[in-house]
């Protein structure tokens, strides 16, 4: 891969980014690149109990991932773009958030759900895929996104997307000396997690699976998306 100084990570929700690429966007932030997460919405709808107060949920979803954030090593502040959890739709509008983003960030490589993955069930995971590929197009060429000319940011583009719970990776990163901190992080995500042992033991062993067939005790797998030529 070319040279990483800047990284963004688009989730759909808190905790999406950290554990698809949580070890990578560590090991990234270990070598002195500058790594920023943004997530479409707060998860606000992420609990078993009828009767949660979604706007308490998301406050304490996004304190959580801003603590997430920091056992990466990434900055400050965590991006929410707004959107509602559960109805995540790809609009032109959320298109142009994802493209301001990028072109405010300018990321060398930009991270994100793969839309095109077989069988991906949740909706939400689907349209954050598109809304983040179609960001980066309308970031990089400066007439498909005038408003933001207008808003003084120059176009960008990013010269990779990797994309995470792909089905058909082509790029494996190893996170073994980052693992710990991306368990950390999805500790942070304590609103969601019931288990701390079972959640290391099924990140340990899904990582160590990925990274088996090439020599490697952790890995996290992309599907890679070489804007140059595109």
């Amino acid at each position: 891969m070319l040279a990483i100084r800047r990284a963004l990570a688009f989730g759909a929700h808190p905790d999406d980014a950290e554990l698809q690429a949580g070890g990578t966007l560590a090991a990234w932030a270990a070598r002195g690149v500058h790594v920023e997460l943004a997530c479409f919405t707060a998860g606000e709808k992420g609990s078993p109990d009828p009767g949660t107060d979604p706007a308490e949920l998301a406050a304490v979803r996004r304190a959580e991932a801003t603590a997430a954030a920091a056992a990466l090593g990434a900055a400050a502040p965590v991006h929410f773009l707004g959107a509602v959890d559960g109805e995540l739709e790809v609009t032109m509008a959320l298109r142009l958030a994802v493209a301001r983003l990028v072109r405010t960030v300018r990321p060398d490589v930009v991270l994100g759900h793969d839309p095109w993955r077989r069988w991906l069930l949740h909706p939400d995971h689907r349209a954050a895929g598109l809304l983040t590929v179609d960001g980066v197009v309308a970031a990089r060429d400066p007439l498909y996104a005038p408003a933001l000319g207008a808003e003084g940011l120059a176009a960008h583009r990013p010269h990779t997307v990797l994309l995470f719970g792909t089905d058909t990776p082509d790029e494996l990163v190893e996170v073994t000396a980052t693992i710990d901190a991306k368990l950390a992080a999805l500790r942070a995500h304590a609103s969601q997690v019931t288990d701390h042992v079972d959640l290391e033991r099924r990140v340990r062993t899904w990582n160590a699976a990925i990274g088996a067939d090439a020599g490697l005790s952790y890995a996290e797998a992309f599907h890679t998306l070489d804007t140059r030529g595109r």
